[in-house]
C-alpha cells in the first residue's frame, strides 16, 4: 500500500458527502437524500433486467399450412402511402442508414448479378434482371454521391420502386395488374437486403428506429405474399412466437444481477413469480406515460431548470428526452401489440402515431436477433460512456409507488449497482480484457454483461449521459482511494468513459463536440460539482502516490512514474473541470526536493562505504575513479530513465542528484588525492601515469557535469594543478623515447617500396617505406594522448605541447641526419667504369682518355640510381606532409599565443639565448685555382669545426673557377665557433684536388642585431669565398620548434634533391658549353668560306647560321638522357618528388645558361668574353626548347604533366630575358642605364625609410649582398617564417614579389665585367651599394629595436582536435 492511499482513506467521506445534496425527486434542486440499501438496489434492478426480458423480441417458428389459391391484392392502395407511413417517425441520424451502407449495396448487388448471392429468393431470374436494373442507376456517381449525402433510406426504396416498375411493367396487358404484386414483391426484397447488410455488419444495433421500419414496410410489403421462394400453390410457410417460458434460465440479465448481488437463483425466480404480474409491459408503459406528462407539465418530477446553469443546456435535454421516450414506448408496443389496443386516447400524439401499425409487426421480422442476440432497446449495445453519459440525476415522485421500475431516488441506485457491478467484474477471473489498438490499451473493466445491464437501467430509469459520466468515475474515485483498484484500472475508467462509440467506427475517437464527455455546458450544475471534487480528490491521491514514487527514482528497480503522471496529465489536470491550486503544487514540489535530496545524501554515503575503504592507508587512485565512476553510472541512469520527462512536476530529479553528490564529491576527491599522493611519496613509491591520467579523466567528467548542473558555482578546486605532475612525468619519459623510436624505425626499414605483385605500377601511397609511417605514428600518438586529455588548462597544455614539439623536432633531425648519411654514401659511390680505373696505373688512365677522345665517345651512360635511394626522398616528402598536418592538429600558433598571454611583461624582453643557431650559406667563389689539365676545376666546399668534424658539403659546380653554390647549413652552438671552408676540385677517379681553405669565426656577440653578415674570405691559395651568415637565438618555443623542424626537413629534402641533380649537372655542362656552340657554328665552314673570310674587305652575302633542325638536333643528347633518368626516378620517386627533381635540375640548366652568358657579379673584370649575335640567338632558342621539355606539355589532351610553368618562369629566368635587351647595347649606353636604376632604388629607400610604417627589412635591392661584409638590410630566413608548409610557401611567393617587383642593374653590371674598359665604373658601384648598405643596415637595427616587445611571435586562437 503507498503512502498517498493511505494518506487519502479519508477523502471518501469527504467526497461521499456530496450524496447528501442529492435529492429524492427528479428535481436536484428539492432532493432529500435517502440511504441506499441493498435490496432496494437489488429489487429495482431485478425489476429492469426483468423487463429486458419481457420486451425481447420473440423466438419464432415456421409452419406449413395449405391455403387456397387466389388472386393476390396489393397490401396497400398505393406504395406512396406505404412509404408515407414508413416516413411517419421523426427523421433523426438513428433513422440514416451508415455511411459505408452504400457501397456494400453495390457489392451485394454486383453478387446477386454474378449468381454469388446464397438466399434463394435473391436466385429468380426476374428478381436478378430487377436488380440489375436498379444496379446502373447507382453507379450514376450523381446519384450514388446524392445518396451518400442524404443517407435517407425512402429514398433508396422509392427510386428501387420506380426502376422495378418500369423493369416489370414491359410486355404486360394493361388491364393486368398482377405484375404489381410482383413489383412488391422485388421491393420487400431490395428493403430485406438492405435490413440484412445492416444484420452482417452490426449496424442494425446502432440504428434500431431504421431496423424497425425497415421490418415494417417488408412486413406491409408482403402481407398477401408470405414466401418468395415457393412457388404458388396449396402450401404456405407460416411463423407463429414462441410463448415465454418465464424462467430465470432465459433470462440472461436476470441472472447477471444474481451474480452481483450474490443471491441464489431459487430466490431470484420465487420473486419474479412473486412479482410477475406487477412487473409487465404495461407497467413499464405507464412508467413512461407518466414521466413523460411530468416532462411535459414541468411538474418539478423530472430535472428541472434550476438544475442547469442556462436555458439552453435545459431545452437541450429535454428535447433530446422526448422523442427517446417515443422510441421506448414504440418498442413496447412492438414487444405487445396487444397494447396498442388498450392505450388510454391521451398517449403522446407522436407515439399514438407511431403506434397505428404496431400489429402488423407481430410475426415479421423472420430475420431479425434471435432473443440471446437482443434486448429492448439499444439493449445490445455495449455500454458507451462518450454518447451515453453518466451523471447523477435522481429520480422523480414523492412516494415510491408512482413508478414500477423506476426508483425514487435513481442516483444513488444507480451509483450503488454500479459499484457492485464494477466490483463483480473486477473480482471476475473469467472476463476478458478488450482487444488493445494503436489509440487505446487493452481494459478489464465491465463485463458485456454488466454494460447491458447498466445501459437499460440508465434508459429505464432516464439517467442522462453525462451523469452516468460523473457516477461511474466518482465509484472509480472510491475504490482507487480505497485501494481496490490500482492505477491501471483507473486509467482504464477513464478510457472506458472516453473511448468511441461502436457506431462511429473502430479506432476512431468521439466528436469533441458531440461527445458527452466534453459538452460540459449541457450538465447539470451537480455533476459539474462532483466532477470538480472528484477531480480534486484523484488530484492529492495521486501526487501522494507519485511522491511515494519519486522516492525510490535513485533505487536500481524503482517503480514506473510514467502511470501516475500518465493519470494526471492527461485524465486530470487536462480536464476542464479541473483547476490547479499554486500553492499546493509548490508545496509538493518543495516537499519532493527535500525528500530526493535526502535521498541523494544516503546514495552517495552508499556509494562512498562501498567504494572505498575505511583505512585511508589503503586507499588507491583506482578508488576514487571507481567512486568516481559510479557517480557517473549512477547520472547516466538517472538521465536516461527520465530522459522522455526530465521534469515532474517542475522537479528534476537528475539535477537535484548532481547538485546534491557532486559537491560532496569534488571536496572529498581533491583531499583523497592529495591523501593518496603523499602516502605514495612517503612510500618512495610512484602512482602509474596511466592511472593518473585515468584519474584526471573521470575528474574531468565529473567537473563537466557538475558546470552543467551548477552554472553559477565554481568547481572547489583545479584539477589540473592537482595532476599536473604527471603529465610532465609523461612528458619526460616521451622524451627519452622518441631518440629510441627513430632509431629503431630506421634500423628495421630496408627503404623499399611498399608494392604487391599484383600491379606494375606502385601507388602514389606506397612510395614511402614504413620507417616514416611508423615514426609519425608515434609522433600522432604522442599528440593524441594529450589532446584526448582534453585538459582544461590552456596554459599548461601550450607548455605541454612545446616541450613535445622539442622532442618531435630532435627526432625529425635525427631521422633526416640518418637520411642523408645513407643516401650520400650511396649516391657517392663509383661506377663500373670509375671502379675499373682505380686499379689502372698513370699511363693507362692517360691512355684510356686518349681512346675516348679519339672514339668521340659522347654517349655517357644515365646513372643507376638505387630504388632505395629515391625511396629516401619520398620519406622525407612524407615526413614534411605528416609534420604539417601534426602542426595544425596541435594548433602550434594558438599554443604559442596562448604562452605570450601568460607570460609576465618583464619577461618579454629580448634576453640573451644560451643557444645560437647560426645559418651559413656558402653563396660563391671567384678566381680559383684551377686544377684539370683542361685549364678548368670542379669544385665543391666542405665546412669543419676546429675539431676537423664535418659539419655540411655543398654540391658540385663543373668545369667552372667562378662557381656559385647557395648552399646553406643551420649550426647550433652554445659560444663562438671557428669554422674552415676547404674547397676541393672533384675528380672522377682518383683522390679530389685542393683547391684552397679559409676560416671564420662565428661568435654570438657579432649577431646581437639578429641581422644577416656577409664576408668575403681570401683562400690560402688564390681567389675568395663568399659566406652569408645570419643568427638566431634558439629559444623555447613551439613556433621555433617546429619551424626548426621544418627547415630541417625542406634542407634535407633540398640536399638530396642536388645529390641528384649533380649525377645531371656534368652532362648538362657538357651539352650546353661555348665548346658546343663553336662545334655547331664551325659545321658551316668550308673553302668557300675560307676564301670569303680572306675577301672580308668585300661586299659579303649575310652568313648563314645554323638552322631550327640543327639547334633541336645539338641538345638530343642532353634530352635522351633526361628521359633514361627519368625513366629510372618515374618508377620510384612520388609525382611531386619527381617534379621537385625536374624543377631543381631546371635551375641547374638556368645557372649553366647565365654562366653561359654572363660572369658572376663582382666589382672586377672577368675575363669571360661575350657570345656573338649568333651564339646568343642558339642560346636563347635552347632556352625555348628547353622550357617546353620541362613542361611536358601533352599535345593531344593539353595536360601538363611537367614541371608547372609559374616555377619554370622563375625571377632567374626573366632575369636572362633581359639580357636580350642589354648584351650588345655599347658600354656607355649600359653605364648611363646602370646608374638611373641605382639612383631609383636610392629613392625607394629614402622614401622607405621616411614612411612610420615601414618595415625593417627594406633597403637595398638583393645586388649590394654580392660586395659587401657588413649587415645586409634585408633579414635573413628566420625559422620562425618555416613553422610549417603553410608559411614556407608564402615566404617563397614574398621573394618571387620582390625579386619582381624592383628591377636592379646586376645583370648590367655582370655585362660591365665583360668590358675591360668598365673596371673604374664597377669600383664607383660597389662603394655606391656600400654605402647604401650600410645606410639601410643601420636603419633596419635601429626599427628592431624598437620592435623586439613582438618578437615576430605568430599568433592564433587555441583549439582542441
Amino acid at each position: 500500500m503507498s503512502t498517498a492511499s493511505r494518506q487519502s482513506r479519508g477523502i471518501n467521506r469527504r467526497i461521499n458527502s456530496i450524496q447528501h445534496e442529492a435529492r429524492h425527486s427528479r428535481n436536484l434542486s428539492a432532493s432529500r437524500t435517502r440511504p441506499v440499501s441493498a435490496s432496494a438496489a437489488y429489487t429495482y434492478a431485478l425489476r429492469v433486467a426483468y423487463l429486458s426480458y419481457l420486451l425481447q423480441p420473440r423466438a419464432r417458428r415456421i409452419q406449413n399450412i395449405s391455403t387456397p389459391q387466389s388472386r393476390l391484392k396489393r397490401s396497400s392502395t398505393s406504395f406512396h402511402d406505404l412509404m408515407k407511413d414508413f416516413s411517419l417517425v421523426r427523421d433523426s441520424k438513428s433513422t440514416r442508414f451508415p455511411h459505408g451502407l452504400i457501397s456494400e449495396l453495390e457489392k451485394r448487388l454486383t453478387g446477386i448479378l454474378i449468381k454469388k448471392e446464397k438466399r434463394k429468393e435473391y436466385q429468380d431470374p426476374l428478381v436478378v434482371r430487377t436488380f440489375a436494373t436498379f444496379l446502373n442507376t447507382l453507379k450514376d456517381q450523381s446519384f450514388k454521391k446524392r445518396m451518400e449525402k442524404d443517407r435517407r433510406a425512402e429514398d433508396l426504396v422509392l427510386i428501387f420502386f420506380s426502376n422495378a416498375t418500369k423493369e416489370l411493367s414491359k410486355g404486360k396487358d394493361p388491364e393486368d395488374d398482377s405484375w404489381k404484386l410482383m413489383v412488391d414483391r422485388h421491393v420487400a426484397l431490395f428493403v430485406r437486403l438492405i435490413a440484412l447488410i445492416l444484420k452482417d455488419h452490426d449496424w442494425g444495433k446502432e440504428r434500431p428506429e431504421l431496423a424497425n421500419r425497415l421490418a415494417v414496410l417488408e412486413n406491409k410489403l408482403l402481407s398477401q405474399d408470405q414466401d418468395l421462394v415457393q412457388a404458388e400453390g396449396p402450401k404456405a410457410a407460416m411463423e407463429e412466437v414462441v410463448p415465454l417460458s418465464y424462467d430465470i434460465k432465459d433470462m440472461t440479465l436476470v441472472q447477471h444481477v444474481a451474480r452481483i448481488f450474490g443471491i441464489d437463483h431459487s430466490q431470484v425466480q420465487s420473486d419474479i413469480d412473486a412479482h410477475k404480474s406487477i412487473w409487465t409491459e404495461r407497467a413499464a408503459l405507464k412508467d413512461l406515460k407518466t414521466y413523460q406528462a411530468h416532462l411535459s407539465l414541468k411538474t418539478g418530477r423530472t430535472l428541472s431548470r434550476e438544475d442547469f446553469e442556462n436555458e439552453e443546456a435545459y431545452e437541450a435535454w429535454k428535447k433530446s428526452e422526448a422523442p427517446e421516450l417515443s422510441q421506448m414506448i414504440l418498442a413496447i408496443i412492438q414487444s405487445n401489440p396487444e397494447l396498442a389496443k388498450s392505450t388510454p386516447g391521451k398517449t403522446h400524439s407522436k407515439s399514438s402515431s407511431l403506434m397505428i401499425d404496431a400489429g402488423a409487426l407481430d410475426g415479421s421480422f423472420s430475420d431479425l436477433p434471435k432473443p440471446a442476440d437482443r434486448t429492448s432497446y439499444i439493449i445490445d449495445q455495449s455500454i458507451d460512456f462518450s454518447s451515453l453519459s453518466l451523471d447523477n440525476s435522481n429520480g422523480s415522485g414523492e412516494e415510491s409507488d408512482i413508478y414500477t421500475f423506476i426508483p425514487p431516488d435513481t442516483r444513488a441506485l444507480y451509483r450503488f449497482i454500479l459499484a457492485q457491478a464494477l466490483s463483480h467484474d473486477l473480482r471476475d477471473q473469467e472476463l476478458e480484457a478488450t482487444q488493445a489498438t494503436s489509440e487505446m490499451p487493452s481494459m478489464k473493466l465491465l463485463s458485456k454483461q454488466s454494460s447491458e445491464l447498466l445501459n437499460e437501467i440508465c434508459i429505464r430509469w432516464r439517467i442522462p449521459g453525462f451523469s452516468r459520466i460523473v457516477l461511474f468515475l466518482d465509484v472509480a474515485r472510491a475504490k482507487f482511494v480505497d485501494n481496490e483498484i490500482n492505477l491501471d484500472t483507473l486509467d482504464s475508467a477513464f478510457n472506458f468513459v472516453k473511448e468511441a462509440p461502436a457506431h462511429e467506427g473502430r479506432g476512431k475517437r468521439s466528436s469533441f463536440v458531440a461527445s458527452a464527455l466534453y459538452e460540459r455546458n449541457k450538465w447539470t450544475t451537480h455533476d459539474i460539482s462532483l466532477m470538480r471534487q472528484l477531480l480534486s480528490a484523484l488530484h492529492e491521491a495521486l501526487l501522494r502516490e507519485l511522491y511515494d514514487v519519486m522516492m525510490d527514482c535513485y533505487e536500481a528497480k524503482p517503480r514506473s512514474i510514467g502511470p501516475v503522471m500518465y493519470v494526471l496529465e492527461n485524465h486530470i489536470q487536462l480536464d476542464p473541470n479541473y483547476t490547479e491550486d499554486e500553492e499546493d503544487i509548490n508545496r509538493f514540489r518543495s516537499y519532493v526536493e527535500d525528500g530526493l535530496a535526502q535521498k541523494a545524501r544516503d546514495r552517495y554515503q552508499e556509494l562512498l562505504g562501498k567504494e572505498l575503504p575505511e583505512d585511508q592507508e589503503l586507499w588507491r587512485a583506482d578508488h576514487v575513479i571507481q567512486l568516481c565512476q559510479a557517480i557517473t553510472q549512477l547520472s547516466q541512469k538517472i538521465q536516461k530513465r527520465y530522459r522522455k520527462n526530465p521534469e515532474i512536476m517542475g522537479v528534476n530529479p537528475h539535477e537535484i542528484l548532481l547538485c546534491i553528490m557532486l559537491p560532496l564529491y569534488a571536496e572529498d576527491a581533491q583531499e583523497m588525492v592529495k591523501n593518496i599522493v603523499e602516502q605514495a611519496k612517503e612510500r618512495g613509491e610512484e602512482i602509474d601515469i596511466e592511472e593518473g591520467f585515468d584519474l584526471y579523466k573521470e575528474l574531468a567528467a565529473i567537473r563537466r557535469l557538475f558546470t552543467n548542473a551548477i552554472a553559477d558555482v565554481p568547481f572547489p578546486f583545479s584539477i589540473e594543478d592537482l595532476l599536473e605532475d604527471f603529465v610532465w612525468r609523461w612528458v619526460r619519459l616521451t622524451e627519452q623515447k622518441v631518440m629510441e623510436w627513430v632509431e629503431q624505425a630506421i634500423r628495421q626499414d630496408i627503404f623499399a617500396v611498399r608494392a604487391d605483385d599484383t600491379t606494375d605500377v606502385v601507388p602514389e601511397d606506397h612510395r614511402h617505406s614504413v620507417s616514416v609511417i611508423d615514426i609519425f605514428r608515434s609522433f600522432n600518438q604522442v599528440i593524441e594522448q594529450i589532446i584526448h586529455l582534453e585538459w582544461d588548462n590552456d596554459y599548461q597544455y601550450a607548455k605541454f605541447m612545446t616541450s613535445l614539439s622539442k622532442s618531435i623536432g630532435k627526432g625529425v633531425a635525427r631521422y633526416c641526419e640518418a637520411l642523408e648519411q645513407m643516401f650520400a654514401k650511396e649516391m657517392d659511390r663509383l661506377s663500373p667504369d670509375q671502379e675499373a680505373a682505380m686499379s689502372q696505373s698513370t699511363q693507362e688512365k692517360w691512355m684510356q682518355m686518349a681512346k675516348d677522345a679519339w672514339n668521340s665517345k659522347d654517349k655517357i651512360e644515365p646513372f643507376q640510381f638505387f630504388p632505395e635511394s629515391l625511396v629516401k626522398l619520398n620519406n622525407v616528402e612524407y615526413a614534411l606532409n605528416q609534420l604539417d598536418k601534426l602542426e595544425r592538429e596541435i594548433n602550434v600558433d594558438g599554443c604559442a599565443e596562448v604562452i605570450a598571454r601568460h607570460t609576465p611583461p618583464q619577461s618579454q624582453r629580448p634576453r640573451r639565448s644560451t643557444t645560437y643557431v647560426f645559418t651559413v650559406k656558402v653563396v660563391e667563389a671567384e678566381d680559383l685555382k684551377a686544377c684539370d689539365i683542361n685549364g678548368s676545376s670542379d669544385p665543391y666546399v666542405v665546412l669543419t669545426d676546429e675539431y676537423q668534424k664535418r659539419i655540411s658539403k655543398t654540391r658540385i659546380i663543373y668545369s667552372n673557377l667562378n662557381p656559385r653554390w647557395d648552399d646553406t647549413v643551420d649550426i647550433t652552438t652554445q659560444g663562438p665557433l671557428n669554422i674552415i671552408a676547404t674547397i676541393w676540385d672533384w675528380d672522377a677517379v682518383g683522390d679530389h684536388d685542393y683547391v684552397g681553405r679559409t676560416s671564420i669565426k662565428l661568435d654570438p656577440v657579432h649577431f646581437g642585431d639578429f641581422l644577416p653578415r656577409e664576408y668575403w674570405l681570401d683562400l690560402d691559395t688564390q681567389g675568395r669565398l663568399l659566406l652569408r651568415v645570419s643568427m638566431e637565438g634558439e629559444r623555447d618555443d613551439i613556433q621555433f620548434y617546429f619551424g626548426k623542424a621544418f627547415r630541417t626537413l625542406k634542407r634535407t629534402e633540398r640536399d638530396m634533391t642536388r645529390k641528384i641533380t649533380e649525377k645531371l649537372s656534368a652532362y648538362i655542362n657538357q651539352c650546353l658549353s661555348r665548346r658546343t656552340l663553336k662545334s655547331l657554328l664551325s659545321r658551316g665552314i668550308s673553302i668557300s668560306s675560307v676564301s670569303s673570310f680572306l675577301n672580308r674587305n668585300r661586299a659579303q652575302p649575310a652568313a648563314t647560321g645554323p638552322t631550327q633542325t640543327d639547334v633541336e638536333n645539338a641538345l638530343t643528347p642532353l634530352f635522351n638522357y633526361f628521359n633514361d633518368n627519368f625513366a629510372i626516378m618515374n618508377k620510384t620517386l612520388t609525382t611531386e618528388a619527381m617534379r621537385m627533381v625536374m624543377a631543381r635540375l631546371w635551375k641547374e640548366v638556368l645557372a649553366t645558361i647565365e654562366s653561359l652568358l654572363v660572369p658572376p657579379l663582382s666589382d672586377k673584370t672577368s675575363h669571360q668574353k661575350p657570345l656573338t649575335i649568333q651564339e646568343v640567338d642558339i642560346v636563347f632558342r635552347w632556352l625555348v626548347l628547353l622550357l617546353n621539355f620541362f613542361h611536358a606539355v601533352d599535345e593531344e589532351t593539353g595536360d601538363v604533366n611537367g614541371v608547372p610553368i609559374d616555377i619554370l618562369k622563375s625571377p632567374k629566368y626573366h632575369e636572362i630575358q633581359t639580357l636580350n635587351f642589354f648584351y650588345f647595347e655599347p658600354t656607355e649606353s649600359l653605364i648611363r642605364t646602370s646608374e638611373r636604376m641605382a639612383s631609383e632604388t636610392a629613392s625607394r629607400q629614402n622614401a622607405a625609410k621616411n614612411r612610420v610604417s615601414a618595415p625593417a627589412h627594406l633597403g637595398a635591392g638583393g645586388g649590394s649582398s654580392d660586395f659587401l661584409g657588413i649587415p645586409n638590410a634585408r633579414r635573413a630566413k628566420s625559422i620562425m617564417l618555416s613553422r610549417n608548409l603553410g608559411t614556407m610557401k608564402k615566404a617563397k611567393a614574398e621573394k618571387w614579389r620582390e625579386a619582381q617587383a624592383e628591377p636592379n642593374d646586376d645583370m648590367i653590371l655582370r655585362i660591365l665585367r665583360m668590358r675591360p674598359e668598365s673596371a673604374s665604373y664597377l669600383r664607383d658601384r660597389s662603394r655606391q651599394k656600400e654605402r647604401l648598405a650600410a645606410a639601410a643596415a643601420a636603419d633596419a637595427i635601429v626599427k628592431q629595436s624598437l620592435m623586439a616587445g613582438a618578437g615576430g611571435r605568430m599568433t592564433g586562437t587555441l583549439s582542441r582536435h
